[in-house]
């Protein structure tokens, strides 16, 4: 199939949603970003990548770490995980406090700030630094040496942390949080203020196609049962509270971010990110999803 030619038409029909949307410009440093860009790499197992656009132009991933942090945790934990954070969508937009006064803190999913600020907590509980952990794993899955976190991306999310700080004591409060809060808070920072562009993030992903080993080093980064599960769980909780409508409109499992980027993959075939920094009212990429499903009904190929 000639998937470059695919995404050269997606990039043409999504023009004019380009610059509609909003930017994240609660983390004054997102707001700076132009909404009119547009860029999406698609990847196969055999390593080829097909990009249009801004493919290689690096963004705050954001919320897409939480995918990568939650198999970091996997891997240290094991399904002992699951007693920490639950496996249910939410419902409720992602830095929502409701449900964890009924819940007794205990987080939804591992995709919801709640769930990720305890899987932030599990990495801080193992390494010196979490964040720089987060940033070597995903140096190894991607075979890019270069990734790291924006400092004033960073500076700028911890100073508006309010609500994430307010979630972390109130789930401390329930004994869900083992670590000092500020130190969960500044690792969680840091680790959505990583920055990669859509060929990087595609590679990242590719595991997740390959049951759960990265194709061009072949580390086993999840047991094949595990990569399932954590499929399904970026299927059923992975955009925010539109899961089910962006699993009506794409068919793939996914994981997107504030940034405006979305990774997605295909068992067996290949994993893909889009990029367009102009989110629809729950967060997600608006012109995204659109190129995500235009993918998946001009190849015809989704999990469905």
């Amino acid at each position: 199939m000639d998937y470059t030619a695919i995404l050269e038409r997606i990039r043409d029909d999504v023009q004019p949603l380009l610059g509609k949307g909003r930017v994240a410009d609660y983390i004054p440093q997102l707001g700076k970003v132009r909404p009119d860009h547009f860029g999406m790499a698609l990847v196969t197992l055999d390593g080829r990548c097909h990009a249009v656009g801004d493919a290689t132009v690096p963004f705050s991933i954001q919320s897409i770490s939480k995918l990568f942090a939650c198999t970091l945790a996997f891997q240290l934990l094991g399904e002992d995980l699951w007693q920490r954070v639950g496996r249910e969508p939410s419902g409720n937009a992602f830095n929502s406090l409701v449900q964890l006064e009924y819940e007794q803190g205990l987080p939804r999913n591992p995709f919801i700030n709640a769930g990720a600020l305890v899987v932030t907590d599990v990495l801080c509980s193992r390494f010196v630094q979490a964040e720089s952990a987060l940033v070597q794993f995903l140096r190894r899955l991607c075979g890019k040496d270069g990734i790291d976190y924006d400092g004033e991306v960073a500076r700028s999310e911890l100073a508006h942390a309010d609500r994430n700080l307010a979630m972390a004591h109130f789930m401390k409060s329930f004994g869900r949080i083992e670590m000092p809060v500020q130190a969960v808070i500044d690792a969680y920072c840091r680790q959505c203020a990583i920055t990669m562009s859509c060929e990087e993030l595609a590679r990242a992903a590719l595991f997740l196609a390959n049951g759960g080993v990265v194709p061009w080093s072949g580390e086993r980064v999840l047991a094949p049962s595990p990569t399932k599960r954590l499929s399904a769980l970026m299927l059923t909780c992975g955009t925010y509270d539109e899961a089910g409508d962006f699993v009506y409109r794409v068919g793939l499992p996914a994981k997107s971010g504030v940034g405006g980027g979305i990774v997605a993959v295909l068992p067996r075939r290949w994993a893909v990110c889009v990029w367009s920094p102009g989110l629809d009212h729950s967060g997600n990429s608006l012109a995204g999803v659109q190129a995500l499903e235009w993918l998946t009904t001009l190849t015809g190929q989704s999990i469905f």
